[in-house]
């Protein structure tokens, strides 16, 4: 299976994610909150520096319970409003492409 390239919204996100992450974690070690949540060190940097833009929804949630940070924050943060306002089964723009994906799947 190919994987499709990641779109700059994606990337951007993935930067978001862990520039909040980041400050979360504040003066804590990098090493002390990534074995906390059960990742090794050099997986937390690079989710904090945006090198892996799209990590395990699991890694997120053991990286946020460590910080004590709420993932419907974090979906707000880093999601555009719209986005955001789906995944809390909010109403949300209905485009020609969404019509077009859900007659085909």
């Amino acid at each position: 299976m190919v994987r499709e390239p990641l779109s700059i919204a994606d990337r951007l996100r993935g930067e978001r994610l862990g520039e909040l992450l980041r400050e979360a974690r504040g003066s804590r070690s990098i090493t002390d909150v990534a074995l906390r949540a059960g990742i090794s060190p050099e997986t937390l940097r690079k989710i904090e520096r945006g090198r892996i833009p799209t990590p395990a929804f699991f890694t997120v949630v053991a990286v946020a319970g460590v910080l004590d940070l709420s993932l419907d924050g974090l979906l707000a943060e880093v999601s555009p409003p719209e986005t955001a306002a789906g995944a809390r089964g909010e109403a949300v723009a209905d485009t020609p492409a969404d019509r077009t994906r859900r007659a085909a799947g």
